[in-house]
């Protein structure tokens, strides 16, 4: 052990400024193999040893901070590429959703192009959308039958077509209110007094037929209801959508202004303002506040806004209204307006309800009694009817014939108005639109006024009384209904007895085509009376 040894306080070490000025008295130690230390050595020593144990310490810190920051770079990297690849991912979805939608949507509308040219070609009578619309349910039908899962994913493939058209369906009904004008020329202020009387009245009491003939197949039957499988519902209209169809309408109406044959004829040049018109008002129509839409449809707005773009276009350019009107719907293959493209949706619609129909296939054959009998007894009255009021009131029997089938989708409203000789088709599609908008504005008023609160006498009724238009109007808000709907729009068995005869109607020979001479002699009949 080292024994401290004092120096002498006066001694010449101790009396050294230069030494002493930041010193302290120093004290030596000798240890056991005689070596001799001061304090101030000790201290350095230890100073040198806590140097180097800070410098480690440091250094340990700087590297801790190192692979700290480089672990943040890490994770910083890594949440970069996640970002990145979500930012991907949403993209790649999208891509992939626009293009699901119109390949799934192009194949409906070929399918339906390739039925008309060869039903056409064939001089085939028969609609040939209704023809396609019970291949694909029949096709569903054997599928699910032997492979479901084929049945699910063609279900699934079409989804997106389906609600594509399901979101649009009033618009393609807009094309014959928007040229209303042309097509009540020609007809004197009496017989359209008349026409809007048997209108107003036919789409009531087909509604009271229809509805109640359900509820009382139903007492009969005594079938429960059972709940209805959940049918998807389009999506809302976003802004996006709204600013680019104004951007579309703004440049092509001054394109038109200023070049009115750019695109060839005027009627292609102007399609465009004119289409995202009628679209514009759809969207405008549809975001209004539901107290407002109960008198002001969409349909309606959709209408008004495509008169209006017509009207200011004829105005600055000095034709007029009628050329642009004319323009809208030329009903020319050759030369489509924007009301032709629409109306070429009108096929594609009623294949589409055979999508809606197999998903309701277990419901729909529940209460297969209750469904027919309407059908059935529903047409009839709608059918017969028009043309006994007709009679009473004194209206032409051109016009009578004309609005026979006023309860009868567009798509094939047409159709049976081209069997008979002498008919304004214009006037037919009319006033469908026009019947179909009554019931648009008041069916679900009227249906719960009249206290049908059940799913099938409702969605019988509807489409009985308002065919399409009713039917988007309702299944808006109860799309529970619109299986029972798509039942009534397709006129099936009834429609097929009542005014060709399927069979008949395959051939223009006399004998198969009895059934529209025994509806002509009835007519006469009646008018005789």
């Amino acid at each position: 052990m080292a024994t401290p040894l004092v120096t002498p306080l006066f001694s010449p070490l101790a009396l050294s400024s230069s030494r002493n000025r930041h010193s302290c008295p120093k004290t030596l130690f000798q240890s056991k193999d005689g070596k001799t230390c001061d304090s101030s050595a000790t201290q350095k020593l230890n100073q040198t040893r806590l140097r180097k144990t800070d410098g480690q310490r440091r250094r340990f810190l700087q590297m801790g901070s190192r692979e700290m920051s480089f672990g943040r770079k890490l994770s910083t990297q890594a949440m970069d590429g996640a970002g990145t690849e979500n930012t991907s991912t949403t993209i790649s979805r999208k891509v992939f959703a626009a293009t699901h939608l119109l390949v799934s949507l192009g194949i409906i509308l070929a399918a339906d192009q390739f039925l008309k040219q060869a039903f056409v070609a064939a001089s085939i009578k028969f609609p040939s959308a209704l023809f396609g619309m019970f291949c694909i349910f029949s096709l569903l039908m054997i599928l699910d039958s032997v492979v479901p899962a084929a049945a699910t994913g063609m279900m699934n493939f079409f989804e997106p077509a389906f609600l594509f058209i399901q979101r649009w369906l009033p618009l393609f009904y807009v094309p014959s209110l928007v040229v209303l004008p042309l097509s009540l020329r020609d007809i004197p202020a009496a017989s359209g007094v008349k026409i809007c009387y048997i209108v107003a009245g036919g789409w009531l009491a087909s509604l009271c037929v229809a509805g109640f003939t359900a509820i009382a197949v139903r007492k009969m039957v005594k079938t429960e209801m059972t709940e209805a499988e959940p049918m998807s519902k389009p999506s809302p209209f976003s802004t996006l959508e709204l600013w680019s169809w104004s951007g579309i309408f703004v440049v092509s109406f001054v394109g038109a202004l200023f070049y009115p044959t750019s695109l060839g004829t005027s009627a292609r040049t102007c399609l465009p303002f004119l289409l995202s018109s009628t679209v514009l008002g759809y969207i405008v129509g549809s975001g209004l506040p539901s107290s407002i839409k109960k008198v002001f449809h969409p349909i309606i707005c959709c209408a008004l806004s495509s008169v209006l773009a017509a009207l200011a276009f004829g105005y600055a350019s000095g034709s007029g209204l009628d050329p642009v009107l004319g323009d809208y719907l030329t009903k020319v293959a050759s030369d489509p307006g924007a009301g032709d493209i629409l109306m070429g949706f009108l096929g594609s619609v009623i294949l589409s309800f055979a999508f809606s129909m197999f998903k309701q296939r277990k419901l729909v054959k529940r209460h297969a009694a209750e469904i027919f009998t309407s059908v059935i007894v529903s047409t009839l009255f709608s059918l017969y009817s028009t043309a006994l009021v007709g009679r009473l009131v004194g209206l032409e029997p051109s016009l009578t014939v004309s609005i026979l089938p006023r309860c009868i989708t567009v798509a094939l409203a047409l159709s049976i108005v081209s069997l008979f000789e002498g008919t304004n088709s214009s006037l037919t599609a009319a006033v469908v639109v026009v019947t179909g908008l009554i019931g648009a504005n008041f069916v679900q008023v009227v249906l719960d006024k009249l206290r049908l609160r059940d799913p099938i006498a409702r969605g019988i009724a509807t489409a009985s009384s308002a065919h399409g238009l009713g039917t988007a109007a309702l299944s808006a808000k109860e799309p529970e209904a619109l299986p029972f709907c798509a039942m009534f729009l397709n006129p099936t068995r009834t429609l097929n007895r009542t005014t060709y005869r399927v069979a008949g109607s395959l051939d223009r020979s006399r004998a198969n085509r009895g059934l529209i001479n025994e509806l002509i002699l009835l007519y006469n009949n009646i008018s005789a009376m």
